[in-house]
């Protein structure tokens, strides 16, 4: 379903702005500070909180193993240029997990201070841009909380269309949430003219990173 050069840790997309990377487990104290902040964890359904070093770690591991079966694509969003602090810190993820033959579900979040910058929008429209291109996906879909406005604007800016909404059960959050579901059809992004390269070169590129023990 996935890009076999997706499976390996040398991958990277490119934006703009960022680096999207495979995670490492030298990410697992900023996965604690970021993720485990309440408010960024209360709109996802499998961030737990607390969030402790032991899971990050295990998501870590989890995100790797997934990656390298090809069962899904689960990278960092690092940016390029950050004064003051380390190079290539993590400051959120976004995948896309196969759910079945040809569809996958994009999953995301980012450290509450970089909210409201379109870093997410970037990393979106990179990774489905070069799910869509290159790996075998008719169909991608996703769920957000009905209150949370500006992950719906992510997925609108990439073509997604509601397709509905109704109760979730999300044992981490305390029970049943109210969510709204999207799917962006390959077709459907085809037809909008996403899939042509844009003026000035391609949205994003792929280069391979020294290894990482």
């Amino acid at each position: 379903m996935f890009p076999d050069l997706a499976s390996d840790d040398v991958f990277r997309l490119e934006t703009s702005r960022l680096w999207l990377r495979w995670p490492r487990q030298a990410d697992a104290a900023a996965f604690v500070r970021h993720a485990g902040c309440k408010d960024i964890a209360d709109m996802t359904m499998s961030i737990p909180h607390p969030y402790s070093q032991q899971d990050a770690e295990k998501f870590i591991f989890s995100a790797r193993s997934g990656n390298a079966l090809g069962q899904q694509v689960a990278l960092a969003l690092t940016l390029k240029t950050r004064p003051g602090s380390p190079p290539g810190e993590a400051i959120g993820m976004i995948g896309l997990h196969e759910t079945r033959k040809g569809h996958a579900l994009l999953g995301y979040w980012l450290a509450r201070e970089y909210h409201g910058l379109g870093l997410m929008s970037e990393a979106a429209g990179a990774l489905t841009g070069f799910a869509m291109r290159f790996g075998c996906i008719e169909q991608i879909h996703a769920s957000v909380r009905k209150d949370n406005a500006a992950s719906r604007r992510v997925l609108e800016k990439q073509g997604f269309t509601s397709c509905g909404s109704g109760p979730v059960d999300m044992p981490l959050r305390g029970g049943i949430v109210e969510c709204e579901r999207f799917t962006l059809d390959k077709a459907a992004w085809l037809a909008s003219g996403a899939g042509n390269p844009p003026a000035g070169g391609a949205a994003y590129a792929l280069e391979p990173l020294s290894r990482v023990a």
